[in-house]
């Protein structure tokens, strides 16, 4: 790997008329987010230029989405995100409860500090002035990035954790709401799975099914969002990706942010799932929702 030759091969694919957009995916799909840094630093070195500056002056629409996804560092991509989904038209609950429900506590703790960095207010302030009632309450939770990240199973905890559930919501009119919320939110993933087995002894039902009977809306989403993530998170990640492109239309968002954000981290899990899910491969589903250089880098970053 060589940050120059990498930086001078941009320049080239940019420079004079027309652009070259097949050797920009080429180059920038085949490093990873440390060496598409260190290209960015040597591209401003050695040819006196800002990458991102120019990219986004000759790309546009989602391919250039995408390309500028690809250039920003991990953390700082997922604070651009929740900034977007917070502060754009409208807010979009799928994306906050996406990233909150999904990213490790250290992940979380990075995301807040530089979220404060680069906004001057906190996440949790802005999660706090832009929902509202329970759920507002379920992303301050998981945005704290508090929960136990041990492996311990509290036998006799996860018997009394499965009770509170049922008697939260299945057993009585009306739902706790907060009963779930404290215990989704907060234990450990071994003692989550361990209760979910115990709960479906009590309930005779699986958990998500009496989440989505006692809930609704995004309170719903956002508490079945933690229970797919404790329970296969390439699962999740698959069930995204599939929801984003079946039917009408494509949700883009949601599409570039998934490829983006799991390409190097798990795609190879998140494509077997979404075969196993759906029984057509992630790939073929990309191919057949989206075209141009869109596509390409989609297909690129998607492997195989």
């Amino acid at each position: 790997f060589s940050a120059e030759q990498e930086a001078q091969a941009l320049r080239k694919a940019m420079k004079g008329l027309g652009t070259d957009e097949d050797a920009i995916i080429e180059t920038l799909t085949k490093l990873n987010v440390s060496q598409r840094q260190q290209v960015l630093i040597t591209y401003k070195s050695t040819i006196g230029r800002d990458l991102i500056d120019d990219l986004k002056s000759e790309l546009s629409g989602n391919f250039e989405r995408v390309i500028i996804g690809l250039m920003t560092p991990t953390t700082m991509y997922d604070v651009h995100e929740l900034r977007r989904a917070l502060k754009g038209a409208g807010t979009d609950e799928g994306c906050l409860i996406e990233i909150l429900a999904s990213r490790t506590n250290a992940e979380i703790r990075h995301i807040n500090e530089n979220y404060k960095l680069q906004y001057g207010s906190t996440l949790e302030d802005d999660i706090v002035s832009d929902t509202s009632s329970m759920f507002r309450r379920v992303l301050v939770s998981l945005a704290t990035g508090n929960r136990d990240e041990g492996t311990f199973v509290d036998e006799a905890l996860a018997q009394q954790d499965a009770q509170a559930l049922y008697e939260a919501g299945e057993k009585k009119w009306g739902t706790d709401e907060v009963q779930f919320m404290s215990i989704l939110c907060t234990r450990n993933r071994c003692h989550l799975l361990r209760v979910f087995d115990v709960y479906r002894v009590i309930a005779n039902k699986d958990i998500t099914d009496s989440i989505k009977s006692e809930m609704s809306g995004d309170l719903e989403d956002a508490l079945l969002a933690v229970v797919k993530c404790m329970r296969n998170k390439p699962a999740y990640f698959a069930e995204r990706l599939y929801k984003s492109m079946k039917g009408l239309g494509t949700d883009d968002s949601t599409l570039i942010r998934v490829m983006v954000s799991r390409a190097e981290i798990d795609m190879l899990y998140i494509r077997r799932e979404f075969l196993a899910m759906y029984g057509k491969s992630l790939h073929s589903f990309i191919k057949g929702d989206c075209s141009g250089d869109y596509r390409k880098v989609l297909l690129r970053l998607c492997g195989g």
